[in-house]
């Protein structure tokens, strides 16, 4: 069954592309009367607030006609920014040797937060293995176990 985002994704990709752009992912936090639906654009050379705002607008007009969210909420555009989420196996296989703040849907170990470096991306649903404690110990997570993946953007 597909999530909420999922879904909204699927009916506003055609409109993010049309507008020479590509959707990055979305995500959608259903709190109630304070729902929030986030969208993530990008291209080459990343984007620019004119992106965002012609993106709004277009996702905004597919939305009122679609009705996808009954309730209140509240859009915003963005570009994923240097510690973007990822969302998709193929954008985990972008950032190899990345150093990742993962945050797991259930626990592991009495633990659902890791950083690591991402080793590798395996499999056709997607599984990544992470090094942690410094290189001692490598772990494995199927993708549909982790709720939000970060880069860790180091100085």
């Amino acid at each position: 069954m597909a999530t909420k985002a999922e879904v909204i994704q699927k009916m506003i990709e055609p409109v993010i592309i049309a507008l020479g752009l590509q959707l990055w992912g979305v995500e959608y936090l259903g709190q109630g009367r304070h729902t929030l639906l986030r969208v993530f654009i990008d291209k080459s050379g990343g984007v620019n607030v004119e992106d965002c705002a012609e993106a709004s607008r277009q996702v905004s007009s597919v939305l009122d006609v679609e009705d996808p969210i009954k309730d209140e909420y509240t859009l915003e555009v963005s570009s994923p920014g240097m510690d973007r989420i990822l969302f998709r196996p193929e954008q985990y296989k972008l950032y190899l040797n990345s150093k990742l703040k993962i945050r797991l849907s259930g626990n592991v170990g009495g633990r659902r937060n890791f950083t690591g470096v991402l080793q590798e991306v395996t499999g056709t649903d997607g599984d990544i293995e992470i090094i942690v404690n410094m290189g001692a110990e490598i772990l494995k997570f199927p993708l549909h176990t982790i709720e939000k993946a970060n880069l860790v953007i180091e100085d």
